[in-house]
């Protein structure tokens, strides 16, 4: 039989490593990017140790300097003008999560394809997709593919067709301000800070320096974006008793929205990334889905090809629909939750300090969070 092709259209995280994975197997790929000169994505993000080690041998990433390793993450809250810390993960012989910038991960999956004699890059803009048909047209060619994947952000025309418009969505009227912090303190941990303005998470990538995702209300940001540098700084200088911040650089804001597909795919086009589910970045879980998701379709792609059959005829796509909506569902709905739970509110606060003054009492749900922060949720 001859080797089938799988066309992946984005070259973001979610496409460049859909992409290097899945020609692991015995597949084809067709890598489409923009012909657009982009810029470097100084953002960080942070996965689970399950998903570090997966990527880590699909990758061969043995030796990779930047990763930073992180055995502890402490969680606090604002009650009025204190701060308490509430509840600690710890681990001794593992860790609990992995950080890196997105641009030294994305310069590392580039290096792969270029040597991936089963990957062609092909840099066309996408002029249509036939869902009926499984073709894609630039130029006026016709390329028939075996499966054809769509990784291209949270906001795509060419998920038009897919999803029909069905979405669960919410706008949260919030933007994620994102910046890297040189200092020269002693902070090797990460920090989850629940304050009154919204959610602040200190997440160190190197010796020196960490990023920081702060969410916080557009009404906020709009009246305090010309001082919001000054305003960053005091802030991190109280909650981590720092005597000074030595420079904060990369300052960025991004729109923050609630985005769940129910509808994954179409014949043999499937969505994938953060077209697929986009989630409040508080628990920074999205790109940890995106690796679950890919993972799946891995296992799915490879068991097919195992007994022989064609992936274009196959139930791939239906059976990771099955396989993976449930756990993208409560993982979004969940962090939608906890980010309700943490807002001001005045006829709430009494509960919730109650809740969070007690909480760290209960070892067991230590335990589950852990679990399920690094492996999902399993059916």
């Amino acid at each position: 039989m001859n080797e089938q092709k799988i066309c992946i259209i984005g070259d973001g995280l979610a496409g460049l490593a859909a992409a290097v994975i899945l020609s692991k197997e015995n597949v084809k790929i067709d890598l489409y990017c923009n012909n657009k000169k982009k810029n470097l994505d100084n953002r960080t993000t942070a996965i689970s140790e399950s998903n570090y080690q997966y990527i880590k041998k699909k990758l061969n990433l043995n030796g990779q300097y930047f990763f930073w390793s992180c055995k502890e993450i402490n969680l606090f809250f604002q009650d009025k003008e204190k701060i308490i810390n509430f509840f600690n993960f710890k681990e001794k012989n593992k860790n609990l999560m992995y950080i890196f910038q997105n641009k030294d991960l994305k310069k590392k999956l580039n290096k792969i394809i270029s040597t991936t004699k089963k990957i062609k890059i092909i840099k066309k803009k996408i002029e249509d997709i036939n869902n009926e048909e499984g073709f894609i047209r630039y130029a006026k060619k016709k390329i028939f593919y075996d499966l054809i994947i769509l990784s291209t952000g949270g906001n795509s025309k060419l998920y038009d067709t897919i999803d029909e418009g069905r979405s669960i969505k919410k706008n949260y009227e919030e933007l994620a301000l994102t910046a890297i912090i040189k200092h020269n303190a002693r902070i090797e941990n990460s920090s989850q800070f629940f304050l009154k303005e919204g959610p602040l998470a200190i997440l160190p990538f190197k010796k020196k320096v960490f990023s920081i995702v702060w969410s916080v209300s557009s009404k906020f940001f709009d009246i305090n974006k010309k001082n919001i540098k000054n305003i960053l700084s005091e802030k991190l200088r109280i909650l981590l008793k720092i005597k000074s911040i030595k420079n904060i650089v990369d300052i960025h804001s991004f729109p923050i929205n609630l985005n769940l597909k129910t509808k994954y795919f179409k014949k043999n086009v499937l969505i994938l990334g953060d077209g697929l589910h986009t989630v409040h970045p508080m628990a920074g879980q999205g790109f940890n889905l995106v690796l679950r998701d890919i993972k799946k379709l891995q296992e799915l792609i490879s068991k097919t090809l195992k007994l022989g059959l064609l992936i274009k005829n196959s139930f791939i796509l239906k059976d990771f629909y099955n396989s993976r909506k449930s756990e993208n569902n409560l993982f979004g709905f969940g962090i939608d939750l906890t980010n309700i739970f943490f807002k001001e509110g005045k006829y709430f606060n009494s509960l919730k300090k109650g809740i969070l003054k007690n909480i760290s009492k209960f070892s067991f749900i230590n335990k589950i969070s852990q679990s399920v922060s690094d492996r999902g949720i399993l059916f």
